[in-house]
């Protein structure tokens, strides 16, 4: 069996205009990672409307990932943070999360030594992936998550850690 052909895709800063498209990627992706594996108080606080309504705070630091035009993956950087990496379940295996998981490295690696991120303890594939690609897992910790209404709500995540800085001459 062969692997399915690569699509070209294309790494670009987000628009205005693909809000709705990124909370379609953004929400589906999240949804099927993080269902079962979250406070029920935080499941009140995620539906496509919250999701899109965060889209402004986020644009200006999301590179998304597009094949013929349309938005299939997001990452989002903030500081020495990936925020957000998610890819259209039917654009995974592609080497697309890969590219977009580079491209939040070399971001944060041109102010940051390390970068972090934070993966709900019970999404193992995500676990895998961030493995797989030379993250390491530094334990258990509580990362709060945003609401609308501006709460922070505890969720057992695993920090995952980089060493990113660029050289500079």
């Amino acid at each position: 069996m062969t692997a399915p052909p690569i699509p070209p895709f294309v790494l670009r800063p987000a628009e205005p205009a693909d809000s709705g498209t990124i909370t379609t990627v953004w929400y589906d992706g999240w949804r099927e990672s993080h269902e079962g594996h979250l406070p029920a108080a935080l499941l009140a606080h995620r539906n496509p409307r919250d999701f899109l309504d965060r889209i402004s705070d986020i644009l200006e630091t999301t590179t998304v990932a597009t094949v013929d035009g349309n938005v299939v993956g997001l990452v989002v950087t903030t500081g020495a943070e990936i925020e957000q990496l998610y890819v259209a379940s039917d654009h995974r295996g592609t080497g697309i999360a890969v590219a977009l998981l580079r491209h939040g490295e070399s971001v944060i690696g041109g102010d940051f030594p390390t970068a972090f991120l934070a993966v709900v303890a019970g999404n193992a594939r995500a676990r895998h992936f961030y493995e797989r690609e030379g993250w390491h897992d530094t334990g258990p910790f509580d990362y709060y998550a945003w609401t609308p209404g501006g709460d922070r709500i505890a969720v057992p995540c695993h920090r995952y850690e980089k060493l990113v800085a660029m050289l500079k001459s």
